[in-house]
């Protein structure tokens, strides 16, 4: 286990104790999903409401450890590793740091959770640019489409343009802070948008390369 999935594990295993702390201070429903307008649309026991993010943590802990370890291409995984690294602490941190919020809100602390969570998007998405820009070719990471794992040139097109534009969904994400009322709207439509761009492109490059494959 390196240095990354032991702060990862670490995090992890905090979760299950602010859990077991709280689990006596917590209501017996707990408050664990939030509408656009930022009004409680769902609840769960406290049971679940303490437990489910940290099992879920678990899993994809274990999923994150898997992968470098299955994967046809794994090493090429080695090749941008560290940046694979920085990924898992960040996705566990983002997951966790949405436990935090719902254990202060059901605590009786009220803040708008549209707003806090806003800026956290932004940093992932920023740095899922980060890990695009620099992933090599396999199964698992980055983006996978028929084209781009087909090619090797295809896949590095894709990469280079998508982690910009990843990075740019991540900046736009911010302004989601001081437009509170639109704050999921520049969260979720820039991503939605570059996922689908991405997929056309990868597409439209391959044709290019096959269609150069062809001349030559």
């Amino acid at each position: 286990m390196n240095k990354s999935e032991a702060v990862a594990l670490g995090i992890i295993l905090l979760s299950f104790i602010i859990g077991i702390y709280f689990y006596n201070q917590m209501p017996e429903k707990m408050a664990i999903h939030w509408n656009v307008r930022g009004e409680v649309d769902s609840y769960a026991s406290k049971f679940l409401g303490l437990f489910l993010i940290p099992v879920i943590l678990l899993m994809i802990f274990l999923l994150f450890i898997a992968i470098p370890r299955i994967d046809p291409l794994k090493q090429n995984i080695e090749e941008f590793r560290k940046y694979y690294n920085g990924f898992i602490i960040l996705t566990i941190g983002f997951l966790f740091y949405t436990y935090i919020l719902t254990i202060l809100w059901n605590y009786g602390f009220r803040f708008s959770i549209a707003q806090l969570i806003t800026p956290a998007f932004g940093i992932l998405f920023y740095y899922c640019g980060i890990l695009i820009e620099n992933a090599k070719r396999n199964w698992f990471i980055g983006i996978r489409t028929p084209w781009t794992l087909s090619n090797e040139e295809v896949w590095n097109r894709t990469h280079r343009i998508g982690g910009r534009l990843f990075k740019l969904a991540g900046i736009i994400s911010f302004a989601g802070i001081a437009l509170q009322k639109y704050a999921l709207f520049f969260v979720l439509v820039p991503v939605l948008l570059v996922s689908i761009y991405t997929v056309i492109y990868s597409y439209l490059e391959y044709q290019k390369v096959i269609k150069c494959g062809a001349c030559s």
